[in-house]
């Protein structure tokens, strides 16, 4: 109770300011001197006290930093010279098409004018070109442009325009570093996803992770090992403790071993909040094996409210939330489902089978309400790939060590752990390939607090009939790879995304068996065969957004054996070889066809004929249409072709008014997208239109991501299909094939 309470004081308080914090503080320390001395109110007391101490700590980080005077220079947009010690290793990214990296500093001494401050706030700064040199504790000075701050951590953002060379950390920092470069040089001949995910692992450094890795991670339900989590720290701590234990340490040294091993931990994965709370659940872990499970429930709370005293800021993180819930689920529901499950199968693979079903289901309320999903088989794949884990990352660790020393010995491990994680990539793929892999949830995320419990109840009282959890398992498992299929196409359909490889093809039901047709596909069959899944034989509207081939190759496919009422193309042109005259549409311009109503939104009139422009131009070029489908409930359509940043932006600031129900994600997912453009569409549903394996990497990770943070449910044709938009008794829903 005390861990909640506070967990929920500290969310509502880090958002305001350092005086309604305070007040909070004040409160709690009232309420505690009260009931203290009422023997009934004794444990409100208990409760207030950790109520006001996490509220006096969000009181002094935000009053330290609203009284910073270099919050006011960020302000100001002051130009400075900062004195700045790095606190968080820079994170690459691509601006204006280089290079740039994103990396946490905390200032020292800020210099803007004859003006100068000392200080010890921490800011975020972007600098452009190679970053590989800014790590943690390393200085440097830097010239910027000072912004305000995107969070009330922080005192500043700062545009670096030009930095000196860094300065050495302290050398626990630069051994700390040596050890992570040890980790990479190891692995580096085990093969490019190996070499990546090995790091990862070991140490949280996941930025040679591919795209790809990430997507079918985040599919299959094995994000977390893309981050430092407290399985790591407990891996490491098991190994040290149990090698010292057989040696004859004492308790005593045992006990100083362990510490070591936790602040060593902590330096090598960098103090990142992430690694801070990684830890504490670490920690947490490692008590609930000598104390059982009321003892490790203990100290979760303590860990919960000593990690929100040292940093308030965790009450809003997602890692938090996850990582507590997956501690609590491992705590109370694998001890029981693994005693059930020891009646018939020896106890390591019980607790091999109970730890991942207990962790999946305690985050899966907080998992669905962020992306929506429901994931099948995150329990399978953490079974299949939790051995290998704690290999991986011993192994790594090892190398790492050991490359200090000697390159080619370091090797030897660096080769066991690239192995190991071979295995673990393979179960990462095959398993986000599964078309049943995740569910949409679309009912309310808090539904699932009360199912949950009652699922695993259902599972528990099952899990004693060996013959049940086999068949439930196989059953799953069937369903997962062959889902059983709904008659096609699905009753109420409204729009389909054809599944025609790397390219687009979106039919819009018009009605009476006819349809309009968004782009073609790269093929002719493909979209064929789409379209005669759907019974379609009439093309009351065919549109080509822009003349790349795969939104236009396909064409022939498209009208073959199909009336065509009208061939709409923009300034880019159509399929040359068609016997349909095409008529040019620009912004403005809207039309009716059946029960669809369609408005041409760019681009504009003034457009010139883009045919023979680059790649980007062209895409910029593409027709974006808002169709409004007349159903039970209008449902409003936003088709956007394969317009990139500029272009979205210039649409917005034509048509403030964007929003739509479902959109078709520009460009099948690159990671170049608007954020504003998403806010303004503010979409329930998105439609990805990508070939399976292609050579883009579409969709990208951080198309994906944006799509997360907005909160849209997105369905993809390289893994789902065909994916049908639905309207049912005035709901939206998707149903793929």
């Amino acid at each position: 109770m005390p861990a909640l309470l506070g967990w929920g004081v500290a969310a509502v308080v880090v958002g305001g300011s350092s005086v309604a914090a305070l007040v909070v503080s004040v409160m709690a320390v009232l309420v505690a001197g009260i009931a203290v001395g009422l023997p009934r109110l004794r444990s409100v007391a208990l409760v207030a006290v950790c109520v006001g101490a996490i509220a006096a700590s969000c009181a002094w980080r935000l009053g330290q930093t609203e009284h910073s005077p270099f919050l006011a220079m960020a302000e100001n947009h002051r130009l400075a010279t900062l004195d700045v010690e790095v606190t968080r290793d820079a994170r690459v990214f691509t601006r204006f098409g280089r290079d740039a990296g994103v990396v946490g500093v905390r200032v020292l001494r800020a210099t803007a004018g004859d003006v100068t401050v000392a200080a010890r706030d921490t800011a975020t700064a972007f600098v452009d070109g190679p970053t590989d040199d800014l790590v943690v504790g390393r200085r440097l000075t830097i010239v910027g442009r000072l912004a305000p701050p995107g969070a009330t951590s922080e005192a500043a953002t700062i545009d670096v325009i030009r930095r000196s060379p860094t300065r050495p950390a302290a050398w626990w920092w630069e051994g700390s570093e040596r050890v992570r470069a040890g980790v990479r040089n190891a692995v580096a001949h085990t093969g490019t996803d190996q070499s990546a995910l090995v790091p990862a692992l070991v140490d949280g450094d996941d930025q040679r992770v591919s795209e790809r890795v990430q997507e079918e991670f985040r599919r299959s339900g094995l994000t977390h090992l893309l981050a430092v989590s407290g399985t790591n720290l407990t891996i490491v701590l098991a190994v040290v403790l149990v090698v010292a234990r057989s040696i004859g340490a004492p308790r005593r040294l045992l006990l100083v071993l362990g510490l070591a091993s936790v602040v060593g931990f902590v330096m090598l994965a960098r103090p990142d909040p992430s690694v801070v709370r990684a830890a504490g659940m670490g920690v947490v872990g490692l008590v609930a094996l000598g104390l059982g499970t009321r003892g490790g429930m203990r100290a979760l709370s303590v860990a919960i409210l000593a990690l929100l005293f040292i940093d308030p800021w965790l009450s809003r993180s997602l890692g938090f939330v996850l990582s507590v819930c997956a501690t609590a689920g491992i705590l109370l529901a694998a001890p029981p489902l693994s005693r059930r499950l020891e009646r018939w199968m020896p106890r390591w693979c019980a607790l091999a089978v109970a730890v991942p079903i207990a962790a999946q289901l305690a985050c899966t309320p907080a998992i669905a309400a962020i992306s929506g999903e429901v994931s099948l088989v995150a329990v399978f794949a953490n079974v299949l790939a939790g051995p290998l884990v704690a290999p991986a990352t011993i192994a790594g660790l090892a190398g790492g060590l050991l490359d200090l020393v000697s390159a080619p010995v370091a090797r030897v491990p660096g080769t066991v752990a690239g192995w190991s994680v071979t295995w673990i990539l393979a179960v990462g793929h095959h398993a986000a390939s599964l078309s049943g892999a995740s569910l949409g949830w679309q009912a309310p995320w808090w539904l699932l607090i009360v199912l949950v419990p009652l699922a695993f109840a259902l599972i528990w009282r099952l899990a004693r009939h060996p013959a049940v959890v086999i068949g439930l398992a196989v059953g799953l498992g069937l369903g997962m790879w062959r889902p059983p299929q709904v008659g096609w196409p699905p009753d109420g359909w409204v729009m389909v995304a054809c599944d025609v490889g790397q390219g687009d093809a979106t039919a819009v039901d018009t009605g009476e068996g006819a349809a309009m047709l968004v782009d073609a596909g790269p093929e002719p069959a493909a979209v064929d065969r789409c379209l005669d899944r759907l019974r379609v034989d009439r093309l009351s509207v065919v549109a080509i957004t822009h003349a790349h081939a795969d939104h236009m190759d396909g064409w022939s496919g498209a009208v073959t054996g199909r009336d065509v009422g009208a061939l709409l193309v923009g300034p880019t042109g159509g399929p040359r070889e068609s016997s349909i005259q095409a008529q040019r549409v620009a912004a403005g311009q809207s039309f009716s066809v059946g029960r669809v109503s369609v408005e041409v939104l760019w681009p504009p009139t003034t457009a010139a004929d883009d045919r023979g422009s680059d790649g980007s131009a062209m895409n910029d070029a593409s027709l974006v249409l808002r169709v409004t489908v007349r159903t039970d409930r209008p449902v409003r359509l936003l088709l956007t072709g394969d317009v990139e940043p500029d272009a979205q932006e210039a649409l917005l600031r034509q048509h403030p008014d964007l929003a739509a129900d479902v959109l078709k994600v520009p460009h099948h997912g690159s990671g170049r997208q608007s954020t504003r453009f998403f806010d303004a569409v503010g979409a329930r549903v998105a439609t990805i239109s990508a070939g399976e394996d292609n050579d883009y990497g579409h969709p990208a990770a951080a198309a994906l991501e944006l799509l997360r943070d907005h909160r849209v449910a997105w369905w993809r044709t390289d893994t789902d299909g065909d994916i049908a938009v639905v309207m049912r008794d005035g709901r939206l829903s998707v149903v793929t094939r």
